[in-house]
């Protein structure tokens, strides 16, 4: 096993999908998480979908994949939501390296836990980035 890894999972929207990848990184679970609009065809129930979503790459230790994998679960809309480990063969030494810091935090911090903003507070951000 190496001991990098890229994760990948969708998400049906951009805010839930940088409220998650912001928790990873603030979290030390990951060093980089990366946002990427794509389009799924899919079944789902029997039906085939025909979805926009936003995939993250999420850059980490292959040791914290099963916290990475509660976080996910514990913040997705979805009744099975992809959480798929690639393993990590080969990359630059100082960019490897940097994983390791960004992560190494991680043993350091105390467990978090998430409260979901109420639709008041969603509100009052919304409005303060409308009129910046």
């Amino acid at each position: 096993m190496t001991n990098y890894t890229i994760i990948t999972t969708t998400y049906p929207d951009k805010d839930s999908a940088k409220h998650t990848a912001k928790l990873l990184v603030e979290r030390s679970l990951a060093a980089c998480v990366q946002l990427l609009p794509i389009e799924s065809v899919y079944t789902w129930q029997g039906e085939i979908c025909d979805e926009r979503e936003v995939k993250l790459l999420i850059k980490s230790r292959a040791e914290l994949f099963d916290k990475i994998a509660e976080l996910i679960k514990e913040n997705h809309t979805y009744e099975v939501p992809e959480i798929v480990q690639i393993p990590i063969t080969s990359g630059s030494t100082a960019y490897l390296e940097w994983i390791d810091e960004s992560t190494q935090k991680f043993e350091n911090k105390t467990k978090y836990t998430y409260k979901p903003a109420t639709p008041t507070e969603l509100e009052l951000k919304w409005d303060k980035n409308i009129a910046n």
